[in-house]
């Protein structure tokens, strides 16, 4: 039987290609998810902006309204309370004089008394200068009137906001919120009626300090996004708790499936290989015995026509011996026979069987060190099939071990209470590709052997509802694990 040479990719890989591309359609939705997440952020940012920009331009246009409002009355308030008698008393209106200025400022003040103005300014008509202001410091000041101011002496009145700080500053990373509206209108004339005149006298500007409103809008935009992250936080978490359990109910199922579909396929090929195997060891086993018997005959009659020759034909019967081992191990493979379970104890087997091999140990100068726990919990097994499967692995130890070694042999209580057997030799060992094929059918990496001896072994423990597993590096041994359940 030829041996197996190809070199094949590792089962775990494969395995794991396999698993990975019936994930790929879950990472797609994983991933869109956790996009769909940074989306509703990114809009749930953008809104609060939104929503900060309408509320600062529906606090700029009430104020511009109520400076609007302001600003009439105060034109109303100062021609018919200052304008009028002013003229009337003193011919003409000059704020030089304290008596005139005074009396305008305590009007203008009685008029804003507990309206939260900051200040009220007024620009004469002929030139851009400052007539009065209740900042006795610009009083006189020329040229600060910019477009605003040349706006109202067209008779449009404006406005102008201007404002600092963001909502950066209510996380303390920036500058003071700063926040202030200025409001422009034409002094004009009024008539009895109330209605102002087409004639402009001056630039009323009133200016008022909208920075505590201004902070409101902004902590309101800060809540906004704090809020949004916190709950986008909190979502993020959960669905990435969702899509990771998700994720190994997934991974978990897959890895079972394949296994499932690992198992049918082998199964499949095996029962194809085996009714093969069976049939063409049918038909060798009984020439096979013909040929043996023959040769035993032959064997008796050689000695006693030809002596000294009668080993040619024990030659013959030697090898249908062997011939019909291999037939023999190819029906059990194809033919694995039902257990007969009993209770016992499996350190009695393995005495067994290791004095049998005492000899082929001493042959090879093996040592040999035996651990057999005392207190091993017994087990329903056949004995025959077990015995036969011990075999398999302690002979592929020995062929491990041509020139001399060691081989250990233990018992011990499992942890989930059953009995655990170890097998471990100081022999060539294997690497990690061979690890995962020595219980495939026929593999073998030696020149002798069918490869059967433990495929057989692994299909009986497993009949046994025994696992068995490997360790081994090239050039530092194997170790045979087989841990059979507790007994119910």
């Amino acid at each position: 039987m030829a041996r197996w040479t190809k070199t094949a990719p590792t089962l775990d890989s494969v395995r794991r290609q396999k698993v990975e591309a019936g994930l790929q359609p879950f990472m797609l939705v994983k991933y869109f998810s956790f996009s769909s997440l940074g989306v509703i952020l990114v809009f749930t940012l953008l809104l609060s902006w939104i929503i900060s920009d309408n509320a600062r331009k529906v606090m700029m246009e009430q104020n511009e309204e109520y400076s609007l409002l302001l600003a009439e009355n105060i034109n109303q308030q100062v021609f018919r309370r200052f304008v009028l008698p002013t003229v009337i008393r003193y011919g003409g209106i000059s704020l030089r004089n304290p008596e005139q200025f005074e009396l305008l400022d305590n009007i203008v003040k009685g008029v804003i008394q507990g309206l939260k103005i900051d200040s009220v300014t007024i620009y004469d008509s002929s030139m851009n200068i400052i007539s009065y202001s209740t900042v006795p410091e610009l009083v006189g000041k020329r040229d600060i009137g910019a477009a605003e101011y040349r706006k109202a002496l067209n008779g449009i009145s404006n406005s102008l906001l201007t404002y600092s700080g963001s909502v950066l500053s209510f996380l303390n990373i920036t500058t003071d919120v700063k926040c202030e509206l200025k409001t422009f209108i034409p002094f004009k004339q009024v008539r009895q009626s109330g209605e102002g005149d087409d004639l402009i006298m001056g630039v009323i500007e009133i200016e008022k300090d909208l920075s505590g409103n201004y902070l409101n809008i902004i902590k309101l935009q800060g809540r906004i996004i704090i809020v949004s992250s916190v709950v986008m936080a909190i979502l993020f978490l959960v669905l990435r708790s969702i899509v990771s359990r998700a994720g190994e109910i997934i991974e978990k199922r897959a890895i079972e499936r394949l296994k499932l579909e690992e198992k049918l396929n082998e199964a499949e090929r095996l029962a194809h290989l085996g009714t093969m195997v069976a049939t063409v060891s049918h038909e060798i086993k009984s020439p096979l015995g013909i040929v043996r018997s023959t040769a035993e005959i032959l064997e008796k009659r050689i000695g006693k026509l030809a002596p000294g020759s009668e080993h040619l034909a024990r030659i013959v019967v030697d090898e249908t011996v062997r011939l019909n081992n291999i037939v023999v191990e190819f029906l059990d493979f194809a033919r694995p026979q039902q257990p007969k379970l009993e209770r016992g104890d499996i350190n009695q087997v393995i005495r067994k069987l290791l004095e049998f091999l005492s000899p082929e140990l001493k042959r090879q100068r093996i040592e040999l060190v035996t651990d057999l726990a005392p207190d091993l919990p017994a087990w329903y097994f056949d004995r025959e099939l077990v015995y036969r499967a011990l075999l398999n692995i302690l002979m592929n130890a020995l062929q491990a071990m041509n020139e001399g070694g060691r081989l250990q042999v233990s018992t011990r209580v499992s942890a989930s209470g059953g009995a655990e057997l170890v097998v471990s030799d100081t022999g060539v060992g294997m690497s990690a590709e061979k690890v995962e094929q020595i219980f495939q059918p026929f593999f073998s990496d030696k020149h002798k052997g069918t490869g059967l001896g433990l495929a057989i072994a692994k299909n009986i423990f497993d009949m046994h509802g025994a696992e068995i597993s490997v360790q081994s590096a090239e050039g530092n041994g194997t170790q045979f694990t087989i841990t059979m359940p507790p007994v119910a």
